[in-house]
């Protein structure tokens, strides 16, 4: 077993119907007790990464998709930033979705990260995504009332659909060489309250910080039956989650590390074989450099 997949495997959830949360401790640090460690897997995990993205990019048959999910200051910028650092920037690609848009609003719920499925060759990161569906639009039903669905299609059965819709998209996904992993960054309540009292405190960081973050803790318990269900109904061998603890932002950066390369290993990627015609095109290149008189 490579130490990418020692490290991760701890933490992916492959088979949903035996997960409970409360099994994942949110300050766990696995065998590593000093961040020092962590820095030096970490720098490993990102120059693995590094290799193993040119040959995605130059390879051009695989596609991966990273999905982050977790609660606020739960730190997915910053994981997104430092774990996803030095990779070359045209192959990979960024999405944050906010609050749906009335254009958005207007479509089924699916619609608008469709769009936004990486190509081949490149690695796509969603932060939040079409999981924000099963997340805050169950625990606030008015965010639900505001899709516009036919009152007819609202029934008790609307979550088990949503996730059977998930599961069906992530399977079409797989199925089409775009492969699927989803983080979610458990955090503590102790751990998040501590978060925002010091985006409070450090002027560079109130723009983070709004009245409703706050407000969202009252529904703490709503959220963690929630994200618990999420994973119990979504995760799967083709399409699992990685339940990442939080509480140290050190550790969760590894995790993910070691869970990207894991997944990128899995995937026997290598540089494209070349054929002999084109070794005769690249002999006749050659020939022409090597020919020219230096000026």
């Amino acid at each position: 077993m490579s130490w990418a997949s020692k490290l991760a495997k701890p933490y992916r959830v492959e088979h949903g119907k035996k997960f409970r949360l409360k099994d994942f401790d949110p300050s766990d640090t696995g065998d590593l007790n000093f961040k020092d460690d962590a820095d030096e897997q970490l720098a490993k995990g990102i120059a693995s990464m590094i290799e193993l993205q040119k040959k995605l990019y130059a390879q051009d048959q695989w596609g991966a998709l990273l999905i982050f999910q977790g609660m606020d200051a739960a730190g997915k910028d910053g994981v997104i930033q430092h774990v996803m650092s030095g990779l070359n920037p045209q192959g990979v690609q960024v999405y944050s979705f906010k609050t749906p848009s009335t254009e958005e609003l207007n479509h089924d719920f699916m619609w608008r990260t469709m769009q936004r499925i990486p190509e081949r060759g490149r690695i796509g990161i969603f932060n939040r995504s079409y999981y924000e569906e099963v997340l805050v639009v169950r625990v606030h039903k008015e965010a639900l009332a505001n899709e516009r669905i036919p009152p007819s299609l609202i029934t008790k059965n609307i979550w088990d659909q949503r996730f059977e819709d998930m599961n069906s998209f992530e399977r079409y996904l797989d199925n089409n060489g775009i492969v699927v992993r989803k983080f979610f960054l458990n955090l503590s309540k102790k751990e998040q309250k501590r978060r925002l009292l010091d985006r409070l405190d450090q002027p560079d960081k109130n723009w983070k910080l709004s009245a409703s973050d706050a407000h969202e803790r009252e529904f703490w318990d709503d959220y963690m039956k929630a994200y618990e269900d999420m994973v119990l109904n979504t995760a799967t061998k083709r399409a699992p989650w990685y339940v990442v603890p939080a509480d140290n932002k050190w550790f969760t950066r590894i995790v993910v590390a070691a869970a990207i390369v894991e997944t990128l290993e899995d995937l026997d990627l290598a540089y494209p074989k070349v054929d002999a015609a084109k070794r005769k095109e690249l002999q006749a290149a050659r020939a022409i450099l090597e020919g020219e008189k230096d000026d």
